[in-house]
């Protein structure tokens, strides 16, 4: 079995860490190689309901290895939290199954802070954070000004490392901002309090797979976020800070050599969208209460109430070119059941044109839906696992979305559980 991305198509939200949890029955390694607290992976198996924010996907299935990445912003206070909460519920854990990039920067807590100040300065131009702490972060990376999470290991040179960072973070924090600065002894206490206790689960990664690869394992990539959340092809400014993308992943994961051959884009049978920004689609009033009630749309990382609307084929067929996708998993097709009449956004209307391709971030806030309608099932099909039992309007709904994004539906998801799922 080749390598394997699975990725978000469209804004985040997608499903992402169920079909992470479904796959991983077939790989020996799952790596999220971008990203950090910010996620919300939602899985549903054996032992209960979850909703990950760092840890990878694959921690439920016995023998995989699941590794955090170098392009993962590895905050040690979340991720130690994290596996606290999954080993109280008989999750088994240890460095066995789950390793941490040596080469992984650390979020640092006062970027948790900073993002909060940051978004409380933009005031009604904010950005909609989750206030994890992403932004700075991954500013810092770049800057340089990181600390790498093998540095625990070299205790004189990390706190002098940490006496620089501080003396230069303070400046901002204090000066710019106008907040209390940080000093060794909370840092001190940062250190024991978390980045001891992760210490054992931190390794050179890079190393382990190449090894893992000599051996021919297999391994499947966990992104997070989706497509318009990207740096660079998103809907600027409001992505995330770093590339969702499945070619980011080799970069970000460790094993700069690989190549996913198979590229499996995770897209919601409607649209949703936590955060700031435009949102073409995005239906109102008690059109969209409905849906988002039906669907339980609230953010798993923030629990805010997530914006909904139809599936919107122009941005999905963007999303699906910008993550060159070769598979398609459609989630919660259950969700729509209720509906007599499906709303579908085909088109977009700009500035007078009918237009099928994806506009420059600039002209998006610009850009109105062109929706158009299809027959309903109005039938329960939570429990169909043969595609030939789907009803036929169910049917020619995910037919019609096959074809107008261009690329196969292999998985229809009809319930959140790892077995609500229709292979075609």
């Amino acid at each position: 079995m080749s390598d394997c991305a699975i990725v978000g198509i469209n804004w985040g939200d997608e499903g992402k860490g169920r079909m992470v949890d479904l796959l991983t029955e077939n790989y020996d390694i799952v790596i999220r190689y971008q990203g950090g607290g910010n996620a919300g992976h939602t899985v549903i198996n054996e032992y209960g309901k979850f909703a990950l924010h760092l840890l990878p996907s694959g921690i439920f299935r016995k023998n995989v290895v699941n590794i955090l990445g170098n392009g993962v912003a590895m905050d040690p206070e979340n991720l130690w939290n994290e596996i606290e909460y999954v080993r109280e519920n008989g999750v088994p854990l240890t460095p066995d199954n789950l390793k941490i990039s040596d080469r992984a920067s650390l979020l640092m807590p006062w970027h948790r802070e900073l993002d909060g100040l940051e978004e409380a300065r933009l005031a009604d131009k904010k950005y909609g954070s989750t206030r994890q702490g992403i932004a700075p972060f991954y500013s810092d990376k770049y800057q340089k000004k990181t600390v790498l999470a093998g540095e625990l290991f070299y205790p004189e040179k990390l706190r002098s490392h940490l006496a620089d960072l501080l003396e230069w973070k303070n400046l901002t924090l204090t000066k710019v901002y106008g907040a209390e600065p940080w000093t060794m002894e909370k840092l001190e206490e940062w250190l024991a309090g978390y980045c001891e206790k992760i210490k054992p689960f931190i390794c050179d990664t890079g190393k382990f797979l190449r090894n893992a690869k000599a051996q021919g394992k297999n391994i499947l990539f966990e992104a997070q976020l989706g497509s318009l959340r990207d740096l660079d092809y998103g809907i600027c400014p409001y992505t995330t800070s770093s590339n969702t993308i499945a070619s980011y992943a080799p970069v970000g994961s460790g094993i700069p050599s690989a190549r996913p051959e198979e590229i499996i884009g995770v897209v919601k049978a409607y649209s949703t969208c936590v955060g700031e920004g435009p949102f073409t689609c995005e239906m109102f009033g008690e059109e969209a209460d409905k849906l988002r009630e039906a669907g339980g749309e609230y953010g798993a990382k923030t629990g805010r109430p997530r914006r909904v609307g139809p599936i919107d084929i122009v941005a999905t067929r963007y999303g699906v070119q910008v993550q060159a996708a070769t598979n398609i998993a459609l989630t919660k097709l259950d969700i729509l059941s209720y509906m007599k009449k499906i709303p579908i956004c085909t088109r977009y209307k700009l500035y007078g044109e009918l237009t099928d391709d994806f506009p420059f971030p600039s002209a998006l806030a610009d850009a109105e839906p062109v929706i158009e309608y299809m027959d309903g099932w109005e039938t329960d099909i939570s429990k169909i696992t043969d595609w030939n039992e789907l009803p036929e309007n169910a049917q020619k709904y995910v037919e019609f979305i096959e074809k107008e994004i261009g690329c196969h539906i292999g998985y229809v998801s009809v319930g959140p559980e790892r077995d609500s799922i229709i292979i075609r």
